[in-house]
Formats: C-alpha cells, sequence, structure tokens
C-alpha cells in the first residue's frame, strides 16, 4: 500500500477547522537545506517536487533512492557499496526483515567528528550546571577530538574492542559525550542512563546488557542539593559481575577529596571485583592525544542500546544501528530541523532518555552542543533562557510537560530574553496541547518553528517531525517524516484521514531496531511491534492524520479509555483539564466496572484548592462543551502528586493496575514512584454491594 490509498472519512471531527499559526518566509524557505534538497533531487529525477507533501510521497514510493541521496546530500563518511537494500528471499515480511546498506561500512564517531579541523578553535560542547555559573565549561572542537583520542587509548588499554559493551551512569556532562565518541570509535557497543536511577532500575538493565566496562560520575546536583552516586555504584557492582573496571568522573568533588574518602575508614570507592578503578582526569594525563584510527563496523553493526520504560515489565533492550541511526538522525537534523554548521543545539535531557542520543548526533552537522544539567526551574524558570540567550542557542528542545510548567508560573521568556538566534523550538515526550502552541507564539517567540515531534526510543528518532517548507497550525505535529510511510489504521487495518486510529508504518526504514538484546529468535521484537498488523509497524499511539497533512496525537492507545464502546484518547481530556487554573497536572484512567468501563479522573491541585462540587462542575463543563459527554469522568479524585517516568512521561497503565489492585511490575522506572499509593484502596473506587 503507498500514501494514495488512504480512505477518506470525515465524520470524527468535524468541528476541527485547522488555526495557523505561523507561516515561513520565502527567504527562510529557500535558505533552508531541505529545499536545497528539493532543488538537487529534481534536477536528478527531472521532476519538479513543488511541496513538502510531494517530496514525503515521493520518499515513501523511492525510499531506496530517498535514502541514498540522504547519505550523499549529508556528506556521510563510509564506503556506500552494493544495493541499498537487501531482503531475504521468500520472507513473509519483508517491511521488518529489510536490510538497508547490507554491503556498506562507517564509523558512528569519524562522522560525528568529521567537522573537527574545519572548525578546531570553536565551540563544541558548552556545558551549564544549575545554579552555578562557574561550573560552566566548553571544549573546542579540537579538544573534544583529543579528548576522544585520549581515552579511546584508555580503553584499548583495558581490552576494550569491537562489540563489546560500555555503559555510562552519568549526569549529562561533557565527559560523557567524549566517552560515547571513544567508545564507537573502536566498534563498541554504547549503552547509558541517568544518576537519578535506583539500583533496581539500572540493574535491571545493565543486568541484561552485561557491559564491561561503567562510567559514573561521583555525583550530581538537581534542586540545589548534591545527590552522591558511588554509594549506589558498589552496590550495583555487586550485581553487575560482567563490569571489570570503573571510570569514575569527578563533577561535585575533585579527584583529591574523592580518593581520600577511599583511603578513609569509610572506604566508599566502588571498584569492581576483577577489575581496578580510575578517575577521569588521571586517565587524561595518563595518555597522550593522539590521532584516531576509527574501527569500521556494518551498516548494521550495534550502536546504542536503549531501554524501553520497564513500567509493565522488565525493559526491553532495544538495539540500534550504527548506520541507520546516524542516517536517520542526519535526515531529522539537516531536513526537517535545518541544522547547519555553527548552529548551536540544546536539548533538555538526561542520558536515560533517547533525546540525548539524537541531541549527541548534532556533531555530525557540524552544530555546537549547549549541555545543560539539573533542575529546569532552580534558581527559578529564567535558568534555561538565561542560558539559550547566553548562548546563542538555534534548536531549543524540550518536552511538553516544561511548557506547561512554564506557562503555569506566569513565565514569559520574550518579555525578559532577547533570543534572535532562536529559529525552532521543538517538544516531545508527551503531546502538546493546543494551548502550549499558544503560549509558545505569545510569550516565547512569535516567529519560529514549532516542532512538535513524536517518535521515540523505539526508532531512536521521529516518525511526526517539523520541517522549514510547512505552516505551522494549532495543536498539531507539522507531517510525517520523510522517507516513513506513517499511516493511520482502524482496528481493521484499513487506512483512515480525519479520523482517530492506530499509528502505523507501512514500509521499512533505516533506524528499524536491529532487534532485542538476548532475543535470538526474535519473538520479542516480532511481538512488540509487528504482530497487531501483518508487514506494518504498529507503534502504539492514537492519532489523527489531519486536513493538512499533519499528526494530532490523543495519546498511547494502550491507555485509550472505552466507556460504552467508544475509544478516547486520554490527551483530549488533558487539554481541557490541566489549563485550568487550579489544576497542577492530572491523569485520566478507564476503571472497569459493572461490565463496562467508566472514566476516572485523577487531579493535582495548586495550593490552597480544594475538589469542592463547585470545581468538579467546572471540570465536567470544561469536558463535556469542547468534548462530549462521554468524556465527562464519572470520579474525579484529588491526589497530591502525579506518577510519571524519568523522561516525563505520564503512566496511566499503573495507575490502572493499582486502582485495579494489580502489581506494578516496576516501579523503579518512575521519578516519584511514591505517588502511586495515592491510587490504592480509594474508597470511591470499590464496588460496594449494597
Amino acid at each position: 500500500m503507498t500514501a494514495s490509498n488512504e480512505v477518506e472519512i470525515m465524520d470524527i471531527q468535524r468541528d476541527y477547522q485547522p488555526h495557523l499559526m505561523w507561516m515561513p518566509e520565502k527567504d527562510r524557505i529557500h535558505d533552508s537545506l531541505l529545499y536545497q534538497f528539493m532543488v538537487r533531487l529534481s534536477e536528478q529525477e527531472n521532476t519538479l517536487f513543488h511541496d513538502y507533501n510531494q517530496l514525503h510521497h515521493w520518499s515513501v514510493e523511492h525510499s531506496d533512492a530517498f535514502w541514498d541521496e540522504v547519505w550523499d546530500f549529508c556528506g556521510v563518511k563510509g564506503h556506500k557499496q552494493g544495493p541499498t537494500t537487501h531482503c531475504p528471499p521468500q520472507t513473509p515480511t519483508p517491511a521488518k526483515d529489510t536490510q538497508w546498506f547490507p554491503q556498506a561500512t562507517l564509523n558512528f564517531a569519524e562522522n560525528l567528528l568529521s567537522n573537527w579541523e574545519r572548525h578546531a578553535a570553536a565551540d563544541a560542547l558548552i556545558f551549564h550546571c544549575e545554579g552555578d555559573p562557574d561550573r560552566r565549561q566548553h571544549l573546542s572542537w579540537q579538544q573534544l577530538y583529543w579528548q576522544t583520542s585520549q581515552f579511546a587509548a584508555y580503553l584499548s588499554s583495558r581490552g576494550i574492542k569491537q562489540g563489546d559493551v560500555i555503559a555510562a551512569y552519568t549526569p549529562n556532562l561533557p565527559q560523557t559525550i567524549v566517552a560515547m565518541l571513544a567508545a564507537t570509535s573502536l566498534g563498541a557497543i554504547w549503552t547509558s542512563t541517568s544518576p537519578d536511577f535506583g539500583v533496581d532500575s539500572v540493574v535491571e538493565r545493565f543486568g541484561q546488557t552485561e557491559p564491561k566496562l561503567l562510567i559514573c560520575a561521583d555525583g550530581y546536583f538537581y534542586n540545589g542539593k548534591i545527590h552522591n552516586s558511588l554509594d549506589k555504584v558498589a552496590a550495583m557492582l555487586t550485581e553487575l559481575p560482567s563490569v571489570r573496571d570503573l571510570v569514575i568522573i569527578p563533577y561535585t568533588q575533585t579527584v583529591d577529596e574523592l580518593t581520600a574518602q577511599s583511603t578513609g575508614p569509610k572506604q566508599s570507592e566502588p571498584t569492581p571485583e576483577n577489575g581496578e578503578t580510575a578517575y577521569w582526569p588521571q586517565i587524561l594525563e595518563c595518555f597522550a592525544p593522539q590521532p584516531l584510527t576509527y574501527t569500521p563496523v556494518p551498516f548494521n553493526h550495534p550502536l546504542y542500546i536503549l531501554y524501553s520504560s520497564g513500567t509493565t515489565g522488565q525493559p526491553k533492550c532495544i538495539v540500534h544501528g550504527t548506520g541507520g541511526t546516524l542516517l536517520n538522525h542526519l535526515k531529522e537534523h539537516q531536513l526537517h530541523n535545518n541544522i547547519k554548521p555553527g548552529d548551536r543545539l540544546f536539548y533538555f535531557t538526561t542520558c536515560g532518555w533517547m533525546m540525548w542520543n539524537w541531541m549527541v548526533s548534532g556533531l555530525a552537522s557540524g552544530a555546537g552542543m549547549v549541555l545543560y544539567e539539573g533542575s529546569p526551574f532552580y534558581p527559578d524558570g529564567n535558568v534555561l533562557w538565561d542560558m539559550a540567550a547566553e548562548e546563542s542557542v538555534t534548536l531549543f528542545g524540550t518536552s511538553a510537560k516544561y511548557l506547561e510548567a512554564l506557562e503555569k508560573q506566569g513565565y514569559q521568556p520574550e518579555k525578559s530574553h532577547a533570543l534572535p538566534t532562536l529559529k525552532t523550538l521543538c517538544s516531545t515526550g508527551s503531546v502538546l496541547a493546543p494551548e502550549q502552541f499558544d503560549y509558545v507564539y505569545r510569550s516565547i517567540k512569535s516567529d519560529l518553528q514549532l516542532a512538535s515531534i513524536s517518535g521515540g526510543t523505539d526508532i531512536c528518532g521521529c516518525f511526526a517531525i517539523g520541517n522549514p517548507l510547512n505552516p505551522v497550525y494549532r495543536g498539531e505535529c507539522q507531517g510525517r517524516a520523510l522517507g516513513m510511510d506513517v499511516r493511520v489504521f482502524d482496528e481493521e487495518g484499513r487506512s483512515l484521514f480525519q479520523q482517530q486510529g492506530e499509528l502505523v508504518c507501512c514500509n521499512s526504514f533505516p533506524n528499524q531496531p536491529v532487534g532485542f538484546w538476548n532475543d535470538p529468535d526474535g519473538n520479542r521484537y516480532q511481538h512488540a511491534y509487528w504482530d497487531t498488523f501483518p508487514n506494518v509497524w504498529h507503534h502504539g499511539d492514537f492519532v489523527t492524520l489531519s486536513e493538512t497533512g499533519g499528526l494530532i496525537f490523543f495519546g498511547r492507545s494502550d491507555a485509550v479509555l472505552n466507556p460504552g464502546g467508544v475509544r478516547i484518547g486520554t490527551a483530549e481530556i488533558y487539554r481541557q483539564v490541566n489549563p485550568l487554573p487550579e489544576v497542577i497536572d492530572s491523569i485520566v484512567i478507564g476503571q472497569n466496572w459493572h461490565n463496562d468501563v467508566r472514566v476516572v479522573l485523577f487531579v493535582q491541585l495548586t495550593e490552597g484548592q480544594v475538589l469542592d462540587d463547585a470545581l468538579k462542575q467546572t471540570i465536567c463543563r470544561q469536558i463535556r462543551e469542547h468534548c462530549s459527554p462521554r468524556h465527562v469522568p464519572a470520579v474525579i479524585l484529588a491526589v497530591d502528586d502525579i506518577p510519571r517516568t524519568k523522561s516525563g512521561k505520564l503512566v496511566e497503565l499503573a495507575v490502572r493496575n493499582v486502582v485495579h489492585h494489580q502489581s506494578v511490575k516496576n516501579v523503579g522506572a518512575l521519578a516519584n514512584p511514591q505517588a502511586l499509593e495515592a491510587f490504592k484502596n480509594r474508597p470511591e473506587l470499590q464496588d460496594h454491594p449494597k
């Protein structure tokens, strides 16, 4: 099937009218890399491409030629030889089993460092720490290259080679990026998580992937407090026998302070049972800078291991390939986000979220990385915008929840900060409500491409993404990613237009996972994405394809409410409830009730507010008037906190399990697991016999 086979069904959103928020100026369009790509493609294909939708259609119909051209246009360093794709004969699922560039070889780190000589003195990495301007660091491209060579030499001295797994349990530090580049320069596999994860959560992840070397920091700062990591690392090492060596990055303390502690009575320095502990500064002292030797690896050689949230069971270890990750990130950065050499790319992320991996690939486009570690509201909500203004950020990436919190607290960066270089604002992690579109253009910057993007850990990239050619419409992702045959299916696998359904992708793409770690027969990978619709990637988002070509998201399809058999996306309710001044946050579930499902809404209220009958009526009226009577919750209850994952995603399934007296399998994946206690055994949710 192709994108032209969509069935037009208009009845579900009769009252929806696209509302234009931003239109790119002609000069900006012509200056974009995407426009240059279209001109080049028009000459080569002898076809005039008029707009983005036409280009997208071509990229799907001719995906081999499209990805081959992306390789050339973006200047991938490697040996592109043989066919673009290979599909095993007689395979029943070519979309899943297609191998991209099966004879090509390349090195990931070489591509990210390919600009170092051209921009040697310019800043490659700029680091800010919460509340302490004295901790600002910057590494030039030359320093980044030389430090990578030094750490690569250390890894080689410890026997690290192609295919070995290197793990990091670190804050978002420059050293983390250096370590990743060094590891991948050798063909090693990189995996990381953030230091706010507990011991059990880390062991559940790294225990499956069995790293040979672990990198950690001594601690981290958050919300004005210092959090120690070394005690947790010591506990982890007893459960991770594969780890032979430990590297400690001094961050909250100096090397002298740390070594003094390790020789004291507490003996606090963690040490692997059969290896050594080394400190980052000492490694750089022992190994001199030298030209890097890059290990070429096959296009589909494992590069990253990312982890699912694990809120419904043991985290899935998703393996991403070297070439597919690089090629897709180059496409998304250069064509969709117009990232050019000299730009400054910032994303508020931790090393446990795939947006860190996405952000770091910006080096391959010659952009400098602006890193921030700490709370985005310490000492106040200006901190990220102070940094963006100071460092001339061109792309600012964050989460929808951050923008909502910023608005609730009354911040208006447009009035307090000069942001002349800021061109693009990306939002992901959860659904960006229409009201946040209003807020961005009213209070952050009016001349801005607001790119609400969506994809995730599963593909280390995006299915829905922005582009510099199309307008931005309120509440919509701008469009489907190039090369991805993204559609909306009903439960029978029929394509829908302007009707809610399942987000799917009907063709193969290079950044499909290589597979899952320790899944030799591929059954877990098959079940995760390919079982719902034959030969089609099922992503698990509940969406609508709009008349503009954009996508509107309504939440995860596994959390869809089903009262009276009518499917309701949870985001529809959040869009009405969360903007209310009395409400900080909310979460909604479907509770099994008398052979049906009833909608139950939990709200976290602002200080001093009480969930009385008047507020309940206000909430119900808002939902009824702007959604439908079906959306109105049967029960509304107050809680002190709303549980989310460490990357900020709501966990409706965990709350639903608690309400139904079922276990939550991995509370360690939550940022605030204690919040679940407020949902247990609520008398209002018990079916008491009369």
